[in-house]
């Protein structure tokens, strides 16, 4: 803890009847305003910008006209419906390979490192690239939440997946429907 910080006390009261005096006993301390998963993110940038990960060098250039691209989302969430919609309407000859993964809840970020992945391996693979066509891109994306349900995109696991990808992946992370 720190001076001017916002708590949240988990806290008792008694009253040591010797002195007469009130005693106030924490049991728990939460973080308030910026909040823990906060400067936990706060810290663990800090460790991937020491390591180069966030290094302007490291940018992969985007392609003017992509044809295909790779998509990792849930399948039945909103996000897919949305950017499908907006392929349709302003580049009807866009390809979409879509890599499915959950995008909140336990066990997502791993999927959606899995699925950075997979996209990679198959824009890699002779069979993908002998069709003369490979992947330009990957859109990672998901519909909007709070601090909790977008933490999946916080986890190493993912920034690892996105710095070893070969393709530049374009975050479309918390946006409003349509």
């Amino acid at each position: 803890l720190a001076d001017g910080q916002k708590v949240l006390l988990q806290r008792a009261v008694s009253v040591y009847e010797a002195r007469g005096q009130y005693q106030l006993i924490v049991r728990a301390v939460e973080l308030q305003g910026v909040g823990a998963l906060q400067i936990a993110f706060e810290k663990f940038k800090q460790k991937l910008a020491a390591e180069g990960l966030f290094a302007p060098e490291r940018k992969r250039p985007l392609p003017k006209y992509p044809q295909r691209i790779g998509l990792v989302t849930s399948p039945t969430g909103a996000a897919i419906r949305d950017v499908l919609h907006v392929v349709h309407r302003r580049h009807p000859g866009l390809e979409i390979v879509l890599a499915p993964s959950r995008v909140p809840g336990e066990g997502a970020a791993g999927e959606i490192a899995a699925a950075i992945r997979l996209l990679n391996d198959l824009a890699s693979s002779p069979a993908f690239s002998e069709s003369g066509e490979s992947l330009d891109l990957i859109l990672l994306t998901r519909g909007g939440g709070s601090l909790e349900d977008l933490w999946a995109f916080n986890e190493e696991v993912v920034a690892r997946a996105i710095f070893d990808s070969v393709l530049p992946v374009v975050s479309a992370v918390g946006h409003e429907i349509d």
